[in-house]
């Protein structure tokens, strides 16, 4: 993982790693246009089927050869959900996540790569999540919420993104949570401007008998 190397002025590296191969792909196949492309080749096959049964001739033959085109080319779905399985090894390599002291870096990608950088300052929720895929191969996926949306050379986008089907997840969760914590409380009250006892902190909630 060198891509990164170039971006990484002075900043110390807390994690690096890519999505597990065995997850990532699975997730690629097992996925919802499954089960639209099943049925629709299922649905084609047979029309093919049935139009090859009919009797041979010389308008017989064109007109089954014009059939075979069309269904060639109405199968899209089919042929596009293979692409994605394909692409998705391609893409999985070009996957790559790096947490620093000061934010988060990841790449993605297939015939070109896009680089981006998040701040801790930016990130406003992380979560955790395990899917069925997940559990089976031992990885997870950390979710980052930021704040806004970010512009590309391909449009405006969220700025929310996920470190997916990693082994070590837990770990890295509790990492960019306890990292957003102290860089934000940082970021809003810098250390120098902290008071050595502040009243206010660890204070208990009363309770009354006010009703809402």
């Amino acid at each position: 993982m060198t891509d990164f190397d170039a971006y990484l002025n002075g900043e110390y590296a807390r994690w690096r790693g890519k999505p597990k191969m065995s997850c990532f792909v699975l997730e690629c196949i097992f996925n919802p246009l499954l089960f639209i492309a099943l049925i629709w080749a299922a649905f084609d096959l047979f029309f093919y089927t049935m139009v090859r049964k009919m009797p041979s001739g010389e308008m017989g033959g064109i007109f089954k050869g014009f059939v075979g085109v069309f269904l060639l080319i109405h199968m899209m779905p089919v042929w596009i959900y293979l692409g994605g399985v394909i692409f998705s090894v391609f893409r999985q390599r070009n996957i790559e996540y790096a947490i620093t002291d000061r934010g988060i870096y990841f790449s993605r990608g297939v015939l070109s790569k896009e680089i981006v950088f998040k701040p801790f300052a930016e990130i406003t929720n992380v979560s955790m999540t395990r899917g069925m895929i997940d559990r089976m191969t031992g990885c997870g996926d950390v979710n980052i919420i930021c704040g806004g949306r970010y512009s590309t050379g391909a449009g405006v986008g969220s700025n929310n993104f996920s470190i997916r089907d990693i082994p070590d997840y837990q770990e890295v969760f509790a990492m960019v949570r306890r990292m957003q914590t102290d860089i934000y409380a940082d970021t809003m009250y810098p250390n120098a401007l902290r008071p050595e006892n502040n009243p206010g902190y660890q204070t208990q909630y009363q309770p009354t008998d006010r009703r809402y």
